[in-house]
């Protein structure tokens, strides 16, 4: 993959930062600046890589150039490197909001790619979706997609999908996280005790997932596989039909992939 450069050091860079060291990117090909030089200090020791708090020492010669940025920065930064990025750099953008055209007008000859990640990221169980602009070819998708899955999966879809994508896996943690408190509440409400209840609901929808991944079966089809009848688990699912669980997680992701388009528009 070559050399791998960040313009930010948040939670999420390291987080990459984190998976490419496990064998992907060497670690002397690393490069991340933040605008603390105490988080430099931190990432450079935690991981043995590359850290400045500015980006001239690195900029012009990485062969992907990630932008995790907040928003509110990402302008100013823009700014100050896109004249020195090489043309044949790719631009991988996990700034929230900001468009292929933006990044296009600022970097118009380089493959740029924009991603909507999750904060799953940070523990290697990411679902990274990404949209390729005019130049990104072949090429540079599979190096994007092959980055990122280091840190989980990920997904390549049209830009225009990106709000729904915010709305299902970029908000869909907080969702997994309510549920895992209401299950736990309810373990607790029969008897169990939290620690207990907290690792039960936790694991138990973690398996669910790995299910359906590994499996490729449709979600109905394995939850008829434990819904057998007139028993404990249909009692249950009946119980969330009537409480309009499904709606509630249907509606959920609507209002979220629309607030997403509102902030698209600001």
């Amino acid at each position: 993959m070559g050399k791998v450069g960040f313009i930010g050091g948040g939670a999420m860079a390291e987080a990459i930062v984190a998976a490419i060291t496990q064998g992907m990117v060497a670690r002397e090909d690393i490069y991340v600046s933040d605008h603390k030089a105490k988080r430099c200090e931190e990432l450079s020791e935690r991981y043995g890589i590359h850290t400045s708090v500015g980006a001239d020492s690195f900029v012009g010669t990485v062969d992907v150039l990630v932008l995790a940025i907040k928003p509110q920065a990402a302008a100013k930064a823009i700014a100050e490197i896109k004249g020195r990025v090489g043309n044949e750099t790719i631009i991988l953008s996990i700034v929230a909001g900001l468009t292929l055209k933006v990044l296009e007008e600022a970097f118009p000859v380089q493959p740029v790619v924009r991603v909507m990640p999750n904060t799953p990221l940070a523990v290697g169980a990411g679902m990274s979706a990404f949209a390729c602009g005019s130049h990104a070819d072949h090429l540079a998708a599979q190096t994007v997609e092959d980055l990122l899955s280091s840190a989980g999966r990920a997904i390549e879809v049209p830009e225009a999908a990106m709000d729904a994508v915010t709305g299902l896996s970029g908000s869909g943690p907080a969702y997994a996280f309510l549920m895992i408190d209401a299950l736990a509440d309810g373990g607790v409400a029969a008897g169990l005790k939290r620690p207990a209840a907290i690792e039960l609901a936790a694991q138990t929808l973690l398996g669910a997932a790995k299910m359906v991944l590994k499996t490729g079966k449709h979600p109905d089809v394995l939850r008829d596989q434990v819904t057998s009848p007139a028993g404990t688990t249909i009692a249950g699912v009946r119980v969330m039909e009537q409480h309009g669980v499904r709606g509630a997680l249907i509606d959920a992701v609507l209002a979220a992939t629309e607030k997403s388009k509102e902030l698209g528009k600001k």
